[in-house]
């Protein structure tokens, strides 16, 4: 499986502008451009949360499909919030377990003009 075709071609990820930039050995780095209709805020540009947490959902999966090698569906993620994403994000992530049913996944999120952390994220992803 080519695993960077694969994020390529996911329709939602696609719609917003997600772009997974690196995926090796359970480990993957992604973007985002935010644009003002990706913005909760109508006078600047601020990310609404849901475009974070869709970064940090592609690009943790995509460090697990990485080791596994076919999609992994999420069971559940949980983020924390901790700045504002004014500009554009970047999330690296990285495998905490893989095991045979589910595999778990840390990701953190950052502003890339000044490199603010914007939030982290622990998603769980069926693997079996």
């Amino acid at each position: 499986m080519d695993v960077e075709s694969f994020f390529e071609e996911m329709p939602f990820a696609d719609l917003l502008g997600v772009e997974v930039t690196t995926v090796a050995d359970g480990h993957a780095e992604g973007r985002i451009e935010v644009r003002e209709e990706l913005s909760w805020n109508a006078d600047r540009l601020v990310a609404h949360g849901g475009v974070t947490f869709t970064l940090a959902d592609t690009v943790g999966g995509a460090a697990l499909v990485s080791l596994v090698e076919r999609p992994v569906p999420t069971i559940d993620m949980r983020i924390d919030y901790l700045a504002a994403g004014t500009g554009d994000l970047r999330a690296e992530a990285d495998v905490v377990r893989q095991g045979g049913d589910v595999g778990v996944v840390d990701v953190a999120v950052y502003a890339t003009d000044d490199g603010t952390h914007v939030a982290d994220a622990r998603g769980v992803y069926k693997t079996g």
